[in-house]
């Protein structure tokens, strides 16, 4: 049975502060994994406690790792990565996915990573490939390319990379992989992606360099320093409360506690050049730097999105519907990594609009958006988290109804419980 939403429109302007948006997903995944590289104990606060992130936790415990959690901190010891006894199930997470055949490829043992039936059908030989031609035994069906995958950890030779697109799933497995090579690696990719896996492993004490796009690492001498951290805001998730604010006249959020890393705040930028009032208030700086955001709502206008298209790959569909409420066409170019997410993100962005009777043109690597009324209509997630949330947010202008919401708990769990402080949902 597909679970359902239904938002209502509303015509009046509204005051949210958002002090609940979900914690980071990106680094509440590293968090845990990378408490496996470190010895003594890893104290994680405000961990993101969705399906997602939770099953990256549950494979940290099946690795061994002794995990403590109180419901409001986690603690995680690990004496290095044991060979499991069952599979190794990633649910919903690419992230997760990804990154565990990195960490695993060196990893004595066999391991096998399984997911959920979308996550089956995403391409993993962007990431199998570059680790089988250094050595790793790694495969799944249609020759590594789709879980389940079965990894045996073994040597990895140290590497000089040179990636063909901005991925930082990519990037991150292949930092992990070098950590335990035979020699320095060299990573470059040809835009900067999200670089939460080099500033976390930096700040527990890998050698690790940033030079431009091209990243250095030093294999591990011994087990790095335990993380202490805790996970601000997620830019992502809190970016959904931000278009709410900027489509509804006379709105106003301010979002607090969210990381202000310059990847990760992109679709922020955005949103501002397309004619929202926007400001940021710096709080705190430790590993990520973080802080509030105030969004207040102004007509918008068309933009053109063609750079940076890494840094704001999880906001585009919700970054859609600020567009469809603009003036003018929107162009978005160099987005082809928006097929290969939990959805086709291109096609499922598109057919939704169309559904809502805003006039699109679909591309191989992106597509046009004219600004117009939004009308109502059943959407399809296609078990999309993104593509739910975006959508019940253009139902604030026009009331809509989405089908499959339950794939939302893989990232935002309390989403509707934010949404209902500003509108009526019946779930």
């Amino acid at each position: 049975m597909i679970s359902t939403a239904t938002v209502y429109c509303i015509e009046e302007g509204f005051s949210l502060k958002c002090d609940k948006v979900a914690p980071d997903k990106s680094i509440s995944h590293r968090s845990a994994m990378f408490s496996l590289l470190a010895e003594g104990e890893s104290v994680i606060e405000n961990f993101l406690r969705a399906e997602d992130t939770m099953n990256t936790l549950q494979i940290v415990k099946d690795l061994g790792a002794e995990v403590h959690d109180d419901g409001k901190t986690i603690r995680i010891s690990s004496k290095g990565i044991q060979e499991p006894f069952d599979i190794l199930d990633c649910g919903n997470s690419g992230t997760g996915m990804r990154l565990f055949c990195g960490l695993l490829a060196s990893a004595k043992g066999h391991f096998i990573l399984t997911g959920d039936e979308y996550l089956k059908r995403r391409p993993m030989k962007r990431v199998t490939t570059p680790l089988k031609d250094i050595g790793a035994f790694l495969d799944g069906r249609d020759e590594g390319d789709f879980a389940p995958l079965s990894i045996r950890g073994g040597s990895l030779k140290a590497f000089t990379y040179k990636s063909k697109i901005a991925s930082a799933q990519v990037k991150s497995a292949m930092i992990l992989a070098a950590l335990s090579a035979d020699g320095e690696c060299s990573y470059e990719e040809p835009e900067l992606s999200r670089d939460h896996t080099e500033r976390m492993l930096k700040g527990m004490g890998a050698q690790l360099t940033v030079d431009g796009l091209i990243t250095k690492v030093k294999p591990l001498r011994g087990l790095l320093s335990p993380l202490v951290i805790r996970v601000p805001s997620d830019p992502s998730s809190a970016f959904f409360f931000a278009v709410a604010a900027a489509i509804t006249p006379n709105a106003s959020v301010i979002i607090e506690g969210v990381t202000f890393n310059p990847t990760r705040i992109e679709a922020f930028k955005a949103l501002e050049k397309m004619g929202a009032k926007i400001s940021y208030d710096l709080t705190d700086e430790k590993y990520e730097p973080i802080g509030n955001i105030t969004v207040n709502y102004a007509p918008l206008k068309a933009i053109t999105i063609e750079d940076n298209i890494s840094w704001l790959i999880d906001e585009l569909p919700a970054l859609s519907i600020a567009m469809a409420c603009a003036q003018g066409t929107s162009v978005i170019k160099n987005a082809h990594e928006l097929r290969v997410k939990e959805s086709d993100r291109i096609s499922t962005v598109v057919d939704n609009l169309n559904a809502c009777d805003i006039k699109t043109t679909e591309y191989e690597d992106g597509y046009t958006v004219t600004g117009g009324t939004l009308q109502p209509a059943l959407i399809n997630s296609f078990g999309d988290h993104r593509i739910a949330m975006s959508f019940a947010i253009g139902g604030l202008k026009c009331g809509m109804k989405i089908e499959d919401i339950e794939c939302i708990q893989t990232s935002f769990p309390n989403f509707f419980d934010i949404l209902k402080e500003i509108t009526k949902v019946e779930l």
